[in-house]
């Protein structure tokens, strides 16, 4: 799971958490005497971190970005939710490749990024890919059929004796290791490696000798350090100018850059698993999910959440039409994934760049627990549907899969039969229906389909007996449907 957008600067972080600056004197709301905590957000992130960590499958992380501000209370706070055994790393990315003047003091030019295992002995953290820059040394002047090749180091210090010996080139030129060094290898095992087109002596055969080390022979990968440089990662600059390309503005404040998250991804994840960002801002994670996928044909998938804050009005992203972050988010999926197909169209015939939107809301049903002195006439007439009046057939569709444990990312599809609208999740795994005064010959079109559960509502009939008949119906032509009628 990755954090997007969750680094601030000074100022935007004292207006995002009610902090504000005076000459770069700090002062808390709720803090204690000494102001050395800022207990809102401490609390705030404690609970969604100890959410988080029961999502995570074993094999999982979280990546948490992080700047000055609270990085020790950060710390503190996973240690206790994660455990510090399950610590992996502090990644110290530069985020700025140049200073900001108007700093009074140090122009913060970094950010953290604390890296948790739910299990420290499952997680498996994979190698980012190698670079053409890492692989520029290697060449083959000698036209070794191994492949490509660069030179290593044949002398190594302190002195081994056994490893001091006298080496006669290809051309009878005589050498020996520096005064204070010996040979990297034992004499028998010099030996070996030449007679394997394993030594170098130069094109002329008179150069002091070095070990060849063979691309093919390198791990595939490289072991990720915990400083990345602008370079590498790319900075706020790179980001804000992603979302310029996108949108035509810039929209949004302090993004991440896509190869920035990118990382996370490829040394956090395989090819076809769930990435959660749960502060995703601009939905940077996403974008960089589906590059990915285009890049790798993996099969990742992304969850963004974020809550609906609203655009200030004086703001690009305002005037722009945007009235919240979701909005943002959304809009930069659509784009980004369009743009990604149509950069690459061989290759990206079959990347999968759609999503669903989910708003979090109160149950469909109608409170109905009252005492005995609260009822009145109007309750009873409002008890003649349980369901309440503002839900459509998809809110009761998605809440009858997640009252099943059923995810949210299967296809399904509507149609009419006998101008009523019936809904099939996955091929048949659910079919449900919502209409009123459901006829028997839709009643007997869905129980022939044979789905596993099939669902209605109670005032799709008329009276006990119309339940009781399709009760006898699914007895008779799906006796193995779960049917349901909320």
């Amino acid at each position: 799971m990755y954090r997007d957008d969750f680094a601030q600067s000074s100022e935007e972080y004292s207006e995002q958490i009610g902090v504000y600056n005076e000459d770069d004197k700090r002062l808390f709301k709720n803090t204690d005497t000494n102001g050395r905590f800022h207990s809102d957000w401490c609390s705030m992130l404690y609970s969604r971190l100890l959410l988080s960590r029961n999502l995570l499958t074993m094999n999982g992380a979280i990546f948490i970005s992080i700047d000055d501000h609270e990085n020790d209370n950060l710390k503190k706070i996973c240690n206790e939710v994660f455990g510090e055994k399950n610590f992996v790393a502090c990644v110290a990315w530069q985020r700025n490749y140049a200073p900001i003047s108007l700093k009074k003091f140090f122009s913060e030019s970094h950010e953290y990024c604390f890296v948790y295992a739910k299990s420290i002995e499952q997680f498996q953290m994979n190698l980012l890919p190698r670079t053409e820059k890492q692989n520029k040394d290697y060449t083959n002047p000698d036209n070794d059929p191994r492949g490509v090749w660069k030179v290593g180091n044949l002398t190594v210090g302190p002195v081994v004796e056994k490893q001091v010996y006298e080496i006669i080139g290809p051309t009878g030129k005589h050498f020996m290791p520096p005064s204070g060094y010996c040979w990297r290898f034992t004499k028998e095992r010099f030996e070996e490696l030449r007679a394997d087109n394993r030594i170098w002596f130069g094109a002329d055969g008179n150069n002091s000798p070095v070990p060849k080390l063979f691309l093919s022979e390198v791990q595939d990968g490289v072991t990720p350090m915990t400083l990345w440089t602008f370079e590498e990662a790319g900075h706020n600059q790179i980001a804000t100018r992603e979302l310029r390309d996108i949108f035509g503005a810039s929209i949004f404040t302090s993004p991440k850059p896509v190869k920035y998250i990118t990382r996370y991804i490829q040394i956090g994840m395989r090819k076809d698993d769930i990435v959660l960002d749960f502060f995703s801002g601009s939905s940077t994670t996403a974008h960089a999910v589906m590059q990915l996928n285009a890049t790798d044909s993996g099969h990742r998938k992304f969850i963004m959440v974020q809550l609906p804050e609203e655009c200030d009005e004086k703001s690009e992203a305002y005037k722009a039409g945007y009235k919240n972050i979701c909005e943002i988010g959304k809009e930069r999926i659509r784009r980004a994934g369009k743009k990604i197909k149509e950069d690459s169209p061989l290759t990206t015939q079959n990347l999968d760049i759609g999503f669903r939107v989910f708003k979090l809301d109160e149950t469909n049903m109608k409170d109905v627990y009252y005492a005995a002195d609260e009822i009145t006439q109007q309750n009873l007439i409002d008890m003649e549907s349980n369901i309440k009046e503002d839900r459509t057939d998809l809110d009761l569709l998605f809440g009858c899969l997640l009252e099943w444990g059923l995810p949210l990312s299967m296809p399904y599809k509507s149609e009419k039969i006998e101008d009523c609208t019936v809904h099939t999740y996955n091929d048949g795994d659910l079919i449900a229906c919502f209409d009123e005064n459901i006829p028997d010959s839709v009643i007997k079109e869905i129980a022939r389909r044979k789905p596993l559960r099939a669902v209605f509502r109670d005032s799709s009939f008329n009276g006990s007996p119309a339940k009781i008949n399709v009760g006898e119906i699914f007895k008779m032509l799906a006796p193995d449907t779960r049917v349901k009628v909320i």
